[in-house]
């Protein structure tokens, strides 16, 4: 009989670390909802200690989806983290407590500036405390493909006498490589077993040298019962162990690793998507399982194999993992129905009857100006609507613009609103843009210095959606802000906007 692979997705906490890529509350929810549909066994909803936004988040997270999927959230081995932790996931069904600690003599030596021992029992402690709070403990000995075994094994065997439930082996920088990490893992597995034969072994790898799902799959070989990953691989730095990439090979290469996941594979491609789309971060084209390109076939004799038995050069099929052959066209005339349906095969949540009929009607108004809509077009629609709370009244938001394209002085005249404040005010520029960005930064008094701009093609066609990313800086600190709309102009000026609301909910932090 296979043996079952617990899967853990950390999109939402170790992916959400990379520039860039920081979600509101809601979308957060709304890709969470998706986890729920793909099916994943934990959800690691995010690092509650950190911010007051991201308790919220986790809390929320555990109240809306935490009926059928186990929550966790990230603690560092002291008590306010853990406190928080349990706080933000207790609504859960399974909540389970995340404690990491690292064990490499540099972690020890320079991050901690503490004996071994001390740090071992900064450990031990922890996972009693938690232990207090709730049955379910994971204790996460950080950078243990660079740490000593012997500290290793001792760290490991002291902290499941005090009560952890689970061991992850994280593979921290992405230093591993299969065969070591395997052996290790091996290792750990035979000594984890006569210790406590009820303690799951997991593995959390990191993609600095393009190895994770490798050391990732290694590690299954050699007896882990849990891997740690992300969607499309976000995550610090090269990023985490992509979940498409492990779920499939474990499938495709069944016979051979002789282990199974719970994971509903035609949910994989929405998923990528929703995360894509919401994260503003896009998916190489030759991305492995979720990629444009991973089903595409050029060479004439690719295309002739294929045309006689598709296993001539696919090992798995498109619809495994969601992808279908052909894309269902929109128009105005199309319903309710068919509108929800190609919300729903997105990943979206259509529960909230008044949500979905405010959206439907924008999907109209869309379907008469563009003719025939397509799925990114469909994506900009939830995007869009769903991107900035309208109750925040303290936010800026566009009532109007014109911009003046000439090679003399380019000009830009924009109406702001904020609350029931409504500002106006003209700027010339360097192009139209800059003469548009110059009047916003004017309005809004906050002085930001772009620091990236950058323009790409949602949907086919005239009427084609675009959709811009900017990054901008302000005293030190970086944010993002993404807008889409059939105006690429109007696109980058709510980017921009976008990105100074972020700035202003930063400020009211503080």
């Amino acid at each position: 009989m296979n043996r079952k692979i617990i899967v853990l997705d950390t999109t939402l906490r170790d992916g959400e670390q990379v520039p860039g890529a920081k979600l509101n509350v809601h979308q957060k929810v709304e890709i969470a909802q998706q986890l729920k549909r793909l099916h994943v066994d934990i959800i690691e909803a995010g690092f509650p200690a950190s911010s007051a936004g991201d308790f919220q988040a986790v809390r929320q997270i555990a109240r809306t989806v935490g009926d059928t999927v186990s929550i966790t959230a990230l603690a560092r081995a002291v008590k306010s983290d853990i406190d928080a932790v349990y706080e933000s996931i207790k609504e859960a069904r399974q909540p389970l407590i995340h404690i990491v600690l690292g064990t490499s003599n540099i972690h020890v030596e320079k991050k901690f500036n503490r004996s071994k021992e001390a740090v071992l029992q900064m450990g031990v402690d922890a996972v009693r405390y938690a232990k207090t709070l709730l049955s379910h403990v994971q204790y996460s000995t950080e950078d243990a493909s660079r740490s000593e075994f012997d500290y290793l094994w001792k760290t490991i065997e002291s902290v499941v006498k005090a009560g952890a439930t689970m061991i992850n082996v994280p593979d921290t920088v992405g230093y591993a490589v299969p065969e070591q990490f395997g052996e290790l893992i091996r290792k750990i597995n035979e000594r984890l077993k006569n210790l406590d034969d009820r303690v799951v072994l997991s593995v959390h790898c990191h993609n600095d040298l393009g190895l994770a799902t490798a050391n990732t799959l290694a590690a299954v070989k050699n007896g882990a019962d849990k891997v740690e990953c992300t969607i499309n691989g976000l995550g610090e730095r090269a990023g985490n162990t992509s979940l498409e990439e492990v779920v499939m090979a474990l499938k495709v290469r069944e016979n051979y690793y002789g282990c199974r996941t719970d994971i509903q594979t035609k949910e994989l491609l929405r998923t990528s998507r929703l995360v894509s789309h919401l994260t503003g971060l896009d998916v190489q084209v030759n991305k492995a399982i979720t990629g444009e390109n991973a089903f595409a076939h050029s060479s004439g004799i690719h295309q002739d194999g294929l045309l006689k038995d598709k296993q001539v050069y696919e090992i798995m099929s498109p619809e495994e993992v969601g992808a279908e052959s052909m894309e269902l066209i929109l128009t105005a005339r199309s319903g309710r129905h068919a509108f929800k349906n190609a919300v729903e095969k997105m990943g979206f949540d259509t529960s909230d009857a008044a949500d979905f009929e405010t959206l439907f009607q924008q999907f109209l108004a869309l379907a008469d100006a563009k003719k025939e809509v397509y799925d990114h077009d469909v994506f900009y629609l939830v995007t869009n609507h769903r991107t900035i709370e309208p109750s925040d009244a303290h936010l800026y938001v566009l009532e109007s613009f014109q911009v003046i394209s000439s090679d003399q002085t380019p000009t830009a005249t924009v109406k702001l609103k904020k609350g029931a404040e409504t500002i106006v005010g003209s700027s010339v520029g360097d192009g139209p843009i800059d003469a548009l960005y110059g009047v916003i930064k004017s309005l809004v008094g906050i002085d930001v210095q772009l620091k990236d701009y950058k323009i790409s093609s949602l949907s086919r066609g005239k009427e084609a959606i675009g959709r811009v990313n900017i990054r901008i800086e302000y005293e030190g600190k970086t944010y993002s802000g993404r807008a889409m709309d059939t105006d690429i102009v109007k696109a980058s000026a709510n980017a921009f906007l976008n990105g100074i609301n972020a700035v202003v909910l930063d400020l009211a932090k503080v």
